[in-house]
């Protein structure tokens, strides 16, 4: 926190906003049948993807999750390219095609989002050997839940990203949860983090709605990466607002009260207060003044999606690599 200018604390708040109301957005719409497919909300966990991004730069990689428009937007990516994916219109980032779940911007190291429970860690792996072999000092960072934590893919990617000294991050963000199983019936240690001894790498705890404290783990591994002393798994303790997804049939096992306990750790509110007390305040009006340009934002990407053409049936199968 530290080396954090007020300044760069707003715009880290700032973001955690967008990311805030980009997910509702998504959600009010969908609901009014204007989104289809499926919507997974990032509400609640601002503060991992905002606290890791924050650390990188535009040449570094991340790859993402079912969950990933936090990601996409701590990344950098376009709000009306995004909102156009999501209303399946050809503007969009894969042009419609792909959706909530799939959308990707190679310009800003942002390789896509993946469906499939850790399909993303072994990709962000070959990424990492590819920085590795470049030279250039990036890194590859990838975002998985605690469920992935569970998967072939976690285990065999970090054996060889530990054995070959790559440069990557594996952040996972245990939010408690799978869709209604929790996640203390499916994983037999207290902390994901553990796992990283089997391999000889670091295993840190944060608390994932602590932006500060995130983004003062990632950066230690981002310097550790970028040195050439390997990868770093990171375990952010979050936790979603939202059930997990947006259908009108969506069950949720979770209770009240621990709901709203989580809720009370809001990841904005706790920059919001801190930022009350820092050597440039940040009043209600300024806090105001900041929600209302996110809010327009917001609504012209909207405007935007709506306006970009639907894709035709001629073109269903241009740009697919396999049948």
């Amino acid at each position: 926190m530290d080396n954090l200018s007020p300044q760069k604390q707003r715009e880290m708040l700032r973001t955690m906003q967008v990311i805030r109301r980009f997910e509702e957005r998504a959600s009010d719409d969908f609901h009014a049948g204007q989104i289809y497919g499926v919507v997974h909300c990032y509400i609640g966990q601002e503060a991992v993807a905002v606290g890791v991004c924050s650390v990188l730069d535009d040449s570094d990689k991340i790859i993402s999750t079912h969950r990933g428009h936090g990601h996409c937007i701590a990344k950098g990516a376009d709000l009306n390219r995004m909102m156009a994916e999501l209303y399946g219109r050809e503007d969009g980032y894969c042009k419609g095609k792909g959706g909530s779940m799939h959308i990707a911007d190679f310009d800003i190291g942002m390789l896509g989002a993946n469906g499939i429970v850790a399909g993303g860690i072994s990709i962000i792996t070959g990424a990492g050997l590819a920085q590795q072999l470049d030279g250039t000092g990036g890194v590859a960072v990838c975002f998985f839940g605690d469920g992935a934590s569970n998967a072939g893919p976690f285990h065999e990617s970090i054996n060889i990203a530990a054995n070959w000294k790559l440069p990557v991050i594996y952040i996972c963000e245990n939010n408690l949860w799978a869709v209604n199983v929790p996640a203390t019936d499916s994983v037999p240690v207290d902390d994901i983090a553990e796992r990283a001894k089997g391999y000889g790498i670091p295993g840190v705890v944060v608390d994932g709605n602590d932006i500060f404290a995130v983004h003062n783990a990632a950066s230690h591994a981002v310097e550790r990466a970028r040195r050439g002393d390997g990868p770093s798994l990171i375990e952010c303790k979050t936790y979603r607002h939202r059930r997990h997804t947006e259908r009108a049939d969506q069950l949720d096992s979770r209770s009240s009260e621990e709901l709203a306990f989580w809720k009370s750790r809001d990841p904005i509110e706790h920059v919001r207060r801190h930022l009350l007390t820092s050597s440039d305040p940040l009043s209600d009006a300024d806090w105001q003044e900041i929600d209302r340009q996110v809010l327009a934002d917001i609504e012209a990407s909207v405007v935007f999606a709506k306006a970009s053409p639907v894709p035709q049936l001629d073109a269903a199968l241009d740009d697919v690599f396999a049948e």
